[in-house]
């Protein structure tokens, strides 16, 4: 079988098969440009390895294209990396790997495209094409990788027990491309990532997290989910998440599984968004239901109660053992856990303005994304209880749109600053600030006084005189 290859990739790629004729090494492109363009799927990224010196071969190609592209080395492990008409086109020499079993880095030597191929995780990922003078285009496939793409099977070229023990990352990877390309995990491969899974624990969180948010990133995550949490990975990686499932039953009454209910919510919330965080923050929403879980033996039914403060106060040390970043983003999942119930209990008509402002003063710029996140948050198979819900977020919408343009609340900052009241009262930064600020800030949110400076510095006096302080 050949390649069929677009006009600039056959440019450059001529280049490359002219220079390593040249040089005598033998060139092929390998692994995901092939599979991907096999598949119809966009790609610009192009791996090279010849049976030579990958770096030497790339130095010498950049040196016949004009303009000339910048060469950037990793001499610790062997490859080039050039950038050409928007394409990222990397080189390196073909290897023989072997590992020690308490290592993912491999003791690597110059091999032949027969040991190179032989290392790659899965067969539609060790698919070669040649670029040599009389075979250029040519599918070199020793794992028979064109039939499984066919199939839409993942598969490993080698014993799945040998790839999964020399690099365990590639357990996950295999669950990542089964989510991403919608193929299936050949039954022994799949066998032997719940065999190994074990071997995890030699790899980075860094490098697990990469994996697991690409997993996040396609359309339909709950796929891969399953995948890891049925081979076991799931609870070795992210045992917080493992936790949620099960579901208890006392006296005739049961809750739901909170893990396939947490699924359903993070497909939804993919479905209105592609913001990574939003995406954490569906996985994090019911974290803390199992530490909160109890049977109500008068109501006769199971409460998680208190499990979004709960949920809040462990986002910050799940990033951590994540090795997520604890910034803004941690800020925002954490800020997602905590307000996640607070819109269904102010969708009734009776509902107060005040209660309204509080909602969006404590989501700020964030409301919409948290009202993705509690739309998504419907999982009931009822049709007339989603319409209820959904009418009910409609409606919610509604009232604060019309209190936001009321009271210009709409991203607020409080009209008086703490410098304002240090420099009325000639005070210094202290608690006395912090009291007349809060009962300011109060008063506005409770309708009080009118969202405007006039106001809001008459009660900052107000409030000023009743703990004993004078306007200057």
């Amino acid at each position: 079988m050949y390649f069929t290859l677009l006009p600039e990739e056959r440019k450059f790629l001529e280049i490359v098969s002219d220079t390593a004729q040249s040089l005598n090494y033998p060139a092929y492109v390998v692994g995901g440009f092939v599979r991907d363009r096999l598949l119809g799927r966009p790609t610009k990224d192009i791996d090279i390895v010849c049976v030579g010196d990958g770096i030497t071969l790339a130095e010498t190609v950049a040196s016949k294209l004009n303009p000339r592209p910048k060469v950037v080395v990793y001499s610790r492990f062997g490859t080039a990396m050039l950038r050409y008409e928007g394409i990222e086109f990397e080189f390196v020499g073909a290897r023989r790997e072997s590992y020690s079993p308490h290592s993912r880095k491999p003791d690597v030597e110059l091999g032949t495209l027969e040991d190179d191929q032989n290392r790659r995780d899965f067969t539609i990922n060790a698919l070669a094409m040649s670029l040599g003078e009389h075979d250029f285009g040519h599918i070199v496939d020793p794992f028979n990788g064109l039939e499984h793409l066919e199939q839409k099977v993942i598969k490993t070229p080698l014993d799945p027990g040998q790839t999964f023990s020399d690099d365990p990352l590639r357990m996950l990877r295999a669950i990542r491309f089964s989510n991403q390309l919608g193929f299936e995990i050949e039954a022994s491969t799949l066998q032997g990532i719940a065999k190994y899974k074990s071997r995890i624990h030699i790899i980075s969180k860094e490098r697990i997290i990469g994996e697991l948010e690409k997993i996040m990133k396609t359309d339909k995550p709950s796929i891969g989910f399953k995948l890891l949490f049925e081979t076991g990975l799931l609870k070795l990686i992210f045992p917080e998440m493992a936790a949620l499932q099960g579901v208890e039953d006392r006296n005739g009454r049961a809750h739901k599984d909170n893990f396939f209910h947490t699924l359903e919510v993070l497909d939804n919330v993919c479905k209105r968004s592609d913001n990574l965080w939003l995406r954490w923050a569906a996985v994090m929403h019911d974290i803390a239901k199992p530490a909160t879980k109890k049977f109500d033996k008068e109501a006769g039914g199971w409460t998680f109660h208190g499990h979004e403060w709960l949920g809040a106060k462990m986002v910050p040390k799940i990033f951590r053992e994540l090795k997520l970043p604890l910034d803004s983003k941690m800020e925002f999942v954490q800020k997602m856990v905590m307000l996640h119930l607070r819109p269904i209990s102010l969708t009734k008509e009776q509902v107060t303005d005040s209660a309204v402002r509080r909602l969006l003063f404590d989501a700020g710029p964030d409301i919409e994304e948290l009202m993705k996140l509690c739309e998504s948050d419907i999982t009931t198979k009822n049709p007339h209880k989603m319409r209820r819900y959904l009418e009910g977020y409609e409606y919610l919408k509604e009232r604060m749109a019309l209190v936001s343009e009321a009271d210009r609340l709409r991203l607020w900052q409080p009209p008086i600053t703490g410098e304002v009241i240090m420099q009325t009262f000639d005070i210094q930064p202290s608690r006395e600030v912090g009291v007349i600020k809060t009962a300011v800030r109060e008063a506005i949110l409770d309708g009080e006084i009118t969202n405007d400076y006039e106001s809001a510095f008459q009660r900052m006096i107000e409030e000023g005189r009743k703990i004993g302080l004078v306007a200057r």
